[in-house]
């Protein structure tokens, strides 16, 4: 088996180390036999959707997301729009996430039209939701991350949350949301980065890429204790 992922923007956009993901992809695949190739793709070069497994996009700051509309409308906005109505695997972290909304209107009104990909917009506030948080995916996963955003994302009725918060702000600190969810698409605000901190999300994303590619697959189980055991910590810490 062979995986390939899309790393979009990751001289840009790696706030909070937010490559990490990548690696725990990376390397939890390579503990179960499965090659996996990862290109980045920076400002200015093309990608075919085509040619990818996992795209994974991070997040930056305001002004980091403004630069990148300009490149991502030459063409990456129409490949990342028909990776994810094809059912890709695509994970999007915090700035990332927000880009594939409709608009972001900053807390000065400023409007930046953004991808529309998916079915939701931000609006920005002076204040900052910030700190530990936790929420549950609909398989029952629970999350633990970082979050540290001025943005206050509304979903509409085309898209489901990828959870609901156990504590934390989420999308919007109002209606108990987290994220966004849409076919094999995951949008999150978590920081930190968020899959080296939850195995059970890094496979849940693995095995959607492997089933899509290869058919229904029964992951190998890996010795998780040290990260089950680190994420009870932070849940005894900082949650509960």
């Amino acid at each position: 088996m062979m995986i390939r992922i899309a790393h979009l923007y990751p001289d840009m956009l790696n706030l909070y180390g937010d490559r990490g993901n990548i690696i725990a992809l990376t390397e939890r695949m390579k503990a179960r036999n499965i090659d996996v190739v990862t290109d980045q793709i920076t400002m200015g070069k093309a990608f075919n959707s085509d040619d990818y497994d996992i795209l994974f996009v991070g997040g930056g700051q305001d002004f980091e997301q403004d630069v990148l509309l300009d490149d991502l409308k030459k063409g990456k906005d129409i490949e990342i729009k028909r990776a994810i109505e094809n059912s890709k695997v695509f994970l999007a972290i915090c700035g990332g996430y927000q880009m594939l909304g409709k608009y972001y209107k900053t807390y000065d009104g400023k409007m930046l039209e953004y991808m529309g990909a998916l079915d939701f917009y931000t609006e920005g506030k002076e204040e900052r939701m910030i700190g530990n948080y936790a929420f549950k995916t609909k398989e029952g996963i629970e999350v633990v991350g970082f979050e540290n955003h001025s943005g206050r994302t509304y979903l509409g009725k085309n898209v489901e949350p990828l959870g609901k918060m156990i504590k934390g702000y989420g999308n919007n600190g109002e209606d108990g949301t987290e994220g966004v969810r849409y076919k094999n698409t995951f949008g999150t605000y978590s920081h930190g980065p968020v899959l080296p901190k939850n195995s059970q999300l890094a496979d849940l994303l693995i095995s959607k890429a492997v089933e899509n590619k290869y058919g229904k697959t029964d992951l190998a189980p890996l010795d998780d204790t040290l990260e089950i055991k680190a994420q009870q910590q932070v849940m005894k810490l900082y949650i509960r």
